[in-house]
Formats: structure tokens, C-alpha cells, sequence
């Protein structure tokens, strides 16, 4: 499978390079742009500013650039937290993407979002300040009406960004939960 996976706003951090390495080791061709042009952040209030600064459609427009190249073979879009959101919204907007992996994060869906069938996985710490359960409920029912099939992972007392273990928020076991289930899903596409 080809996947184009996306950095969280903390920028391409080693636990995204690590993760790449796991889906390449289980088959899979990845790609891991670097939205952020070289920039990491340790807090993530600098991050959310770096973020603000260069701003959301710019953020946008470079995960296409990088994703274009590839777009024919029919991706594998997946990301963390933001990289998840902006994963998600090349998806809908790909008519040949094959599967959408979700880590720790969502966005808003267009109301004449449209997919055919497209395999969906959530993975999402529960309760996490970032996604509430409203508004997880709220944007699942919105993901099947636009036609995807989607599956929801919710890991109690995990941190936001769980799956990164140098972040405070690391939960070793359901990173490791996480990563099983999500190979799985890969593996079904």
C-alpha cells in the first residue's frame, strides 16, 4: 500500500519517522513530507504559533504539492493529530484515494463531501481535550453520510498525542494497540 503520512503540529518528529519505519517494514511505500520545511517544536504553544503563522490553506497546499507526485497510484492518506486533519481532508477530496488512518485527530467535512465506500480508522484517546465526544459523534455520523466506512478507537486514559513516546502524553500499551489494529486495517485495504 502507498501511504502519505502527515506530521502533527509539533512538525516531523522522530515518533513519525518511527512510524513510517513500522509501515515500511510491514510492506507499505511511505512518504512523510515535512509541512513544517524543517521546523520541530518541543511545546505546543510554539507549535500552534508556528502553525497560525503560516497558516491552515498554506499548510494545505504544501500536503498536496507533496501528495500530487503519487496521487495516481491511489494513496493511503493518515496522519497525527493535525498531519490526521489535513490527511483527511486531501482524502475526501482524492477520488482514488484506497483508505484514510486517523491518529489522534479530525477535522471539519464539507457538507457535499462525497466518497465511494472509503475504509475510514480513528484511532483517538478517550477522553482527549482536543476531540470531544460530541464532536466525535457529530463528525462520524458526517463521515456516513458522505459514504465512508468508518471505524472508531478510543483508548481510556490515553494522552492526545499517545503514540509518541517522547511526549508526555505516551501510553506504550495502546501505542502498541494503536499500531496492531492499524496494521490490520492496512493489510484489509
Amino acid at each position: 500500500m502507498d501511504i502519505m503520512l502527515f506530521h502533527s503540529t509539533y512538525g516531523l518528529r522522530p515518533a513519525v519517522l518511527a512510524a513510517a519505519e513500522r509501515l515500511r517494514a510491514a510492506g507499505h511505500q511511505v512518504w512523510t513530507p515535512d509541512l513544517f520545511e524543517g521546523r520541530v517544536f518541543d511545546s505546543v504553544e510554539e507549535a500552534r504559533e508556528y502553525k497560525s503563522e503560516v497558516g491552515v490553506d498554506e499548510l494545505l497546499k504544501r500536503a498536496i504539492l507533496a501528495a500530487a507526485p503519487h496521487s495516481e497510484r491511489g494513496l493511503v492518506y493518515g496522519g497525527f493529530s493535525l498531519g490526521a486533519a489535513i490527511a483527511q481532508n486531501l482524502a475526501l477530496g482524492d477520488e482514488k484515494a484506497r483508505g484514510l488512518l486517523l491518529l489522534h485527530g479530525t477535522s471539519d467535512i464539507a457538507e457535499d463531501a462525497k466518497v465511494d465506500e472509503l475504509p475510514v480508522q480513528l484511532h483517538v484517546a478517550d477522553p482527549d481535550p482536543f476531540e470531544p465526544h460530541d464532536w466525535l459523534t457529530a463528525w462520524y455520523l458526517r463521515m456516513g453520510r458522505a459514504g465512508a466506512d468508518v471505524e472508531v478507537h478510543r483508548y481510556p486514559g490515553a494522552g492526545h498525542l499517545y503514540t509518541d513516546p517522547d511526549l508526555p502524553d505516551h501510553d506504550a500499551q495502546a501505542a502498541e494497540q494503536t499500531w496492531r489494529v492499524a496494521l490490520g486495517f492496512l493489510e484489509s485495504l
